[in-house]
This record gives C-alpha cells, structure tokens and sequence, in this order.
C-alpha cells in the first residue's frame, strides 16, 4: 500500500527523466549524423588534395591523421563552446538536479567523453572512404 503510494507520487518525475533521456539518445544520434554529414563533405570537397597526397607518396596513416585532425579540432572548439554554456547556464536549471551540483565535474567530463566518442565513430566512414581513394583517378580528374 505505502510502496504504491510512494510509486505513484514519483510517477511524473519518472515519465519526465524517461522522455529526457529519450531526447538525450536522439540528440546524441543526430549529433552523429551532422558530424558525419560534415565530414563527409569535407572528404568530398578535399578530394583532390587526398588524392594528390596519396600520389605523392601519403601512406593511410598520413591520409586518417589528416581527417581526424579536423575532426579534433571541430571538437575541441565545439567542447570549448559547449562547456562554457553549460557552466554559464547550469544554475537555471540547478533546481531540476536532484542529487547533483550544478556543475558537476564528472558529468560534464562524461558528456564530453561521450561526445568525442560520437565524434570519432561518426568520422570513421568518411576517413576509410579518403583511404581507399584512387590516386590514379583522383589525378586524372584533376
């Protein structure tokens, strides 16, 4: 009887989490998708230059260190914004915390782990796509 009670006064605030973490894993899933929609542009648009490298002698190591160094830098300049919104912003919605700080440093290196990981997962096609480019075909192009 008493348990019951005390599920249904929680009712609301567990609905409310549920839904939030749902948005949460659907903005980290559209977060990917823009990024690898990003990178794959930018693979695109270098193609050139990726095959030009590669001609010249770029072995694949040369060609993924090449991405994935935008890549660190889109993220750590996004990490940088995002980090500084969050402290900046984080005592508005403080009285939704329960049970954490505002600023929480675990949290907010969690998320950011979180994101990077989802950042280089979502690069991981477009830079084996610039590998496998052909040298011989990209020069012909040019």
């Amino acid at each position: 009887m008493l348990e019951g009670e005390a599920q249904r006064s929680i009712l609301r605030e567990r609905l409310m989490a549920n839904v939030s973490g749902g948005f949460g894993v659907l903005a980290s899933l559209l977060s990917a998708l823009g990024l690898y929609g990003v990178m794959s542009y930018m693979v695109a648009r270098r193609r050139n230059e990726i095959g030009v490298r590669m001609g010249l002698g770029a072995v694949a190591a040369d060609i993924l260190r090449l991405v994935f160094k935008e890549v660190g830098l889109l993220l750590l300049a996004g990490l940088a914004i995002g980090v500084a919104a969050s402290v900046a912003l984080s005592r508005f919605a403080e009285a939704l915390l329960f049970g954490l700080k505002a600023n929480d440093a675990v949290t907010l290196a969690g998320a950011c782990g979180l994101l990077a990981a989802t950042a280089m997962v979502a690069t991981l096609i477009p830079a084996r796509r610039a590998v496998r480019l052909d040298p011989a075909a990209t020069l012909r192009e040019e």
